[in-house]
């Protein structure tokens, strides 16, 4: 075991188990885990603990200095090529987050899937010796490099976190606090992580909420890239939480199948809703009313099959080279329970009968032209030549 030194709190532990602040139960953590070779349970989270136990077993010393070793152009060049998507996607959320924190001392990390920043909030100016370093595009922040962090246990457990003070395995890093969330792609695959962190002070805020909240934001934002042709789905219990980060998103191929499905979806839809399962038996609407909602803004209400009624807003997203290929969905009925809007008998049933009637009626509607019917779907104007060439 290594020795315990430099607490964060140069103060003598009183004698009994229970402290009133953090820094006092993360002092006594670090005393009986380093000092004692005791499991502090109760003291700290299972998340810091276990990754206390990840780095000891890694043979580092916590008084070790952090090298933070200096970043090159050519790799900042290739953490931004890497992260170009998730930052694409991102970009928004990080103008508003950062505005918001604006006059709080706390700054915004974003990491990509390896832990790798590749965004950063400027700093306020004040004394941020570890901040100074940690907080540079290219800068390794997983767990091996920096040990016990908030980014660096969402990436080992794929869970929200927050470190703060002495909770931290390196004594470098007592001055710091930090809460993280993770960023999923369609897959569920961990795309990234948003982190906010401060030094020389506590947070004056809930971190983890506001982290939570943003990291969702950016998540909303990474599943609703285009990505092949889908039926993009928005729904919510309360129409008022729709474009918010707090609203359900899944994705319809043209086989009338979840593509893939948010976790807020999925506690909507309840347990078990994994993507392959048809719309009609999880939506209580089939492919072609579900359609029937796609263009217009106004959310419309569905009764879901587990008979939930939620308000639902449906675009259709138009890919290159794909609709033309898309298979029309099987026939299937609604389920009993279900009350999905009147449908027009003539309107189309799939996803690329869908698609090119939008694209004909825009074109219509713009007397021709195509660079505004362009401009008015959202698309380039090549992608739209294509479309056109692809329907005669």
């Amino acid at each position: 075991m290594s020795d315990f030194r430099g607490a964060p709190q140069a103060q003598a532990l009183p004698p009994q188990a229970f402290f009133a602040d953090a820094p006092q139960r993360a002092a006594l953590a670090r005393e009986r885990f380093f000092a004692e070779g005791q499991r502090p349970t109760g003291l700290v989270s299972e998340a810091v603990i276990q990754s206390w136990q990840r780095c000891l077993q890694a043979r580092r010393q916590t008084p070790e200095r952090l090298g933070f070793d200096p970043v090159s152009a050519s790799r900042q060049h290739r953490a931004l090529q890497r992260g170009r998507p998730l930052l694409q996607a991102a970009s928004p959320v990080l103008q508003r987050l950062e505005a918001a924190l604006a006059a709080t001392g706390a700054r915004a990390l974003l990491c990509d899937g390896d832990g790798v920043v590749v965004h950063r909030t400027p700093s306020a100016g004040t004394l941020e010796p570890v901040l100074t370093l940690a907080a540079r595009v290219g800068v390794d922040l997983s767990e091996a490099v920096v040990g016990t962090t908030a980014p660096g246990i969402v990436l080992r457990s794929g869970r929200a976190c927050t470190v703060t003070g002495g909770e931290h395995y390196f004594d470098q890093c007592g001055g710091l606090s930090c809460a993280a969330a993770p960023i999923r792609d369609r897959r569920g695959q961990l795309a990234g992580v948003l982190d906010l962190s401060v030094e020389g002070r506590p947070f004056g805020f809930d971190a983890a909420a506001l982290v939570g909240l943003y990291a969702g934001a950016i998540e909303n934002a990474l599943l609703e890239v285009a990505d092949g042709d889908c039926l993009l789905l928005r729904f919510q219990a309360d129409p008022l939480l729709l474009g918010t980060p707090l609203q359900a998103l899944a994705g319809v191929n043209g086989r009338g199948e979840l593509a893939w499905i948010n976790q807020v979806g999925c506690s909507l839809l309840g347990a078990g809703v994994l993507p392959g399962r048809r719309v009609d038996e999880v939506f209580g609407a089939d492919l072609a009313a579900l359609l029937a909602a796609a263009g217009t803004e106004s959310p419309r209400m569905f009764r879901l099959a587990n008979g939930l009624v939620v308000w639902l807003v449906s675009r259709l997203q138009m890919q290159a080279g794909a609709a033309a290929a898309m298979p029309a969905p099987p026939a299937v009925q609604p389920v009993a329970e279900a009350a999905p809007p009147a449908a027009d008998p003539d309107a189309p049933s799939t996803l690329a009968q869908h698609d090119q009637r939008l694209v004909l009626d825009t074109l219509a509607r713009c007397g021709g032209n195509v660079s505004r019917a362009a401009r008015e779907l959202g698309v380039s104007r090549g992608l739209l030549y294509r479309r056109l060439a692809a329907m005669r």
